[in-house]
């Protein structure tokens, strides 16, 4: 395979219409869950809600203005063919210029601080974006994206299991996190779960879950199971939308999974808003 060459205004070019998009247009998925949602919901103010977003999301798409006020926080899962050279700029340098212009020029809020702890200043053009990278073989770069708000991600949390917590474990852990979370993350949810890896692969494995379309699963059997047995025990705690009561506190429940050490089982949850904004590229 020859290497391929790829100018980086094209990589940036590519991002920023990958968020200005996610941030205008819900997907396909989602809409069709909430449309369904909407149909089941035996909640009167449930019910009314989910046709509230419904509407939020017609005017977002055919106005294109963005579906809520918090446009998120950049995340990148990029897969990197080993046969691509990026020419005039690096990857890192292109990716973040998209990120920048789409926030700017798409007129989208801007909520990245320069330091975490106590500057707190904002960068005035919501970068740097959080990138992960793997190398893959090919001439091509994917880019799964994310705008991440972090109502729902400040309702995420992490547990470093042991195996003897078992299956059972898994399960309460994951429900005492939505339970906890209750109304705060702006329900419906979508629910990512990671297991196993090390600390950091699981909250990875989290995250890259909640971008996965809802109207997959996984592809083990028992863990396909797994996630249909935790979206309806979620839908049975009664939040509903918007926490004003209903069957429809979560759209989906996504799960992947990693190998692990024999002394542990790392269980990660990320939890998404109704907006679930995701998309992907490639270049």
């Amino acid at each position: 395979m020859n290497i391929r060459q790829i100018n980086a205004a094209e990589i940036t070019s590519a991002v920023k219409k990958l968020f200005m998009d996610m941030n205008y247009h819900i997907g396909k998925d989602i809409l069709c869950a909430l449309e369904t949602a909407k149909e089941n919901e035996t909640s009167p103010i449930g019910k009314n809600v989910l046709d509230q977003l419904l509407e939020n999301h017609r005017i977002a798409s055919s106005e294109e203005v963005p579906i809520c006020q918090d446009t998120g926080m950049a995340i990148l899962f990029v897969e990197y063919g080993d046969h691509v050279v990026i020419e005039n700029g690096t990857f890192e340098d292109a990716v973040q210029e998209g990120v920048r212009q789409a926030y700017i020029d798409g007129y989208l809020r801007k909520s990245v601080v320069s330091d975490p702890v106590f500057e707190r200043v904002n960068t005035k053009d919501n970068t740097p974006a959080v990138i992960y990278t793997t190398i893959v073989s090919g001439d091509k770069i994917k880019i799964l994206g994310g705008c991440k708000g972090f109502g729902s991600e400040n309702m995420s949390s992490i547990k470093m299991l042991t195996p003897s917590a078992g299956i059972e474990g898994v399960k309460k852990f994951i429900m005492d996190v939505v339970k906890y979370a209750g109304p705060n993350p702006c329900p419906p949810i979508v629910v990512g779960v990671g297991i196993g890896g090390t600390f950091e692969k699981a909250a990875m494995l989290a995250k890259k879950a909640t971008l996965r379309p809802i109207d997959t699963h996984n592809p083990d059997s028992r863990y396909a199971q797994l996630e249909d047995e935790l979206l309806d025990e979620i839908n049975k705690t009664g939040f509903g939308p918007a926490g004003l009561g209903g069957k429809t506190t979560a759209l989906g429940v996504n799960i992947e999974t990693y190998p692990t050490h024999i002394a542990g089982m790392p269980v990660a949850v990320n939890i998404c808003c109704h907006a679930a904004r995701h998309g992907e590229t490639e270049i």
